[in-house]
């Protein structure tokens, strides 16, 4: 349920129902409203038709006490134009006339109760808080209705019940200004998380700035972060404000925020704790207004546990949590991405695409998904460039060959043992194939990611997938070897 409309749905259990009262008899009418006058109604009172019908067009009311016998029409022309208001007020009919035929009418033209005058004060009290708490129990349903029928949200899509939780925490969140943590898995949306909560606060005309402490080198990431001033260290020609300086007033998303150095998580502690901060080689305190949104694919509290990640830092960022499934878990929900990519990526590359073949389907919902929605957004573009059709066939996804490279680079296990290829026992007698084996470590790492770009197709964040690390991490390293082999 949607901020919104959880404080509507909280401020109606406790104001005043707003009752319109129709009665032509001002006697009757006032008699009516000593019957209410120990209830919780506000109620409004028109003698006439024309003044009902204004009053409902300029106020809302919860439910309306009509008689039917009005000076200058008949109340059905009015319980006809509330019924035909979407959302309107519950209609309790009073009148005169007790035949069978005219309570028939008035019930099937959507009234909630009808009541025969004369009618005592307890008749009058039951029936109208019944036809109050209906309409509001209406509502209620209505809005959990809305909120599972969600297909799209701030950029997911999806309706899984997985997902709908992840959305009902994002807007119960979202007009909060507390530090939102988010975690998951590589390629599950974590950013697009951050923008939606974004997107639902207030501050959504103010910056959304994020930062990707996994990307920049670990000597850079303070000032990427806090900013520097002329002089500060070598290559600072200028002064510079930081992310925490651009985000004021807005939000600052910190992404892999467990692959911050320690040095300087101490630094954004105080940060979230006081609002202020020092830029490099400044002395002077800047004070920000900002909304800290972080997110990391490791689980925090092994980080912490580790000591890789401070604790304190971390009870202080993880105060709302939320956790996105991988795509595995979202059942139907890849049926709907794929399709949604399909019909994107085939209108961008002219091709005649609209769907996918009954086995076709079914794969994707079989397939594991290491590397969740990225994945699968780009196994549908890699199918859209290179293929053209009405449908997307078997072969052209080419899932069961993944499959068998994603369970060629799994460890040995009991029911697994020959996932990693042995290396012939003669092989190692006579030395060869110990330079495969052997060797610097980084040459080892490299040759096993290497192996795993190979079986991704070159694909950086499925590789990483495969292999449990961040794709930042394999851009890292590829770097470092560049410089060592160019050295």
């Amino acid at each position: 349920m949607s901020s919104s409309r959880q404080a509507k749905c909280c401020e109606s259990m406790s104001v005043e129902r707003r009752v319109l009262l129709v009665e032509d008899s001002e006697p009757l009418a006032r008699t009516y409203e000593r019957y209410l006058r120990f209830e919780s109604y506000n109620v409004v009172y028109a003698a006439d038709g024309a003044a009902a019908l204004q009053r409902l067009e300029d106020e809302q009311f919860d439910a309306v006490i009509l008689d039917l016998r009005l000076p200058d029409m008949h109340g059905l022309g009015i319980l006809r134009r509330i019924r035909a208001t979407e959302g309107g007020p519950s209609v309790v009919v009073i009148t005169a006339d007790g035949q069978i035929s005219t309570a028939v009418e008035v019930m099937r033209d959507g009234a909630f109760d009808f009541i025969v005058k004369p009618f005592n004060a307890e008749r009058l009290i039951v029936t109208l808080r019944n036809a109050v708490d209906h309409r509001h129990l209406t509502e209620m349903v209505d809005t959990y209705r809305q909120d599972f029928a969600r297909q799209n949200y701030f950029g997911f899509i999806g309706s899984s019940p997985a997902m709908q939780r992840v959305y009902r925490v994002i807007d119960a969140a979202a007009s909060s200004d507390a530090t939102v943590f988010v975690s998951g898995e590589s390629g599950t949306g974590k950013e697009l998380c951050a923008e939606a909560i974004h997107k639902g606060s207030p501050r959504r005309n103010r910056p959304l700035i994020v930062i990707n402490c996994a990307a920049i080198p670990k000597d850079l990431v303070e000032s990427e972060i806090f900013g520097h001033v002329k002089g500060a260290f070598t290559g600072a020609v200028a002064d510079r404000d930081g992310a925490a300086a651009a985000a004021d007033g807005g939000t600052l998303f910190l992404d892999e925020i467990c692959e911050m150095p320690l040095d300087l998580q101490a630094k954004l502690l105080r940060f979230v704790q006081t609002g202020t901060f020092t830029r490099i080689g400044d002395t002077r305190l800047t004070t920000v207004d900002v909304r800290f949104v972080c997110a990391t694919n490791r689980d925090p509290r092994n980080e912490v546990a580790a000591g890789r990640f401070r604790e304190d830092l971390y009870y202080r960022l993880h105060v709302i949590p939320i956790l996105l499934p991988p795509l595995h878990e979202r059942g139907a929900d890849i049926l709907s991405m794929a399709k949604h990519f399909l019909t994107e990526y085939a209108r961008a590359e002219g091709k005649r695409f609209a769907e996918f073949s009954h086995q076709a389907a079914q794969d994707l919902l079989a397939y594991l998904w290491p590397g969740n929605v990225r994945e699968l957004q780009n196994l549908i573009r890699n199918v859209v460039v290179l293929n053209d059709g009405d449908e997307v066939t078997v072969e052209m996804l080419g899932l069961e060959k993944l499959s068998s490279d994603l369970k060629a680079l799994s460890p040995p296990s009991r029911d697994n043992p020959d996932a990693i290829p042995a290396t012939n026992p003669d092989q190692r007698e006579n030395g060869e194939a110990l330079d495969v084996v052997l060797g610097p470590l980084w040459n080892m790492e490299r040759q096993c990611i290497e192996f795993a770009l190979a079986a991704a197709g070159g694909n950086i964040p499925r590789a990483a997938a495969m292999l449990e690390i961040s794709p930042s991490t394999i851009y890292r390293k590829r770097q470092a070897w560049r410089a060592l082999t160019d050295s």
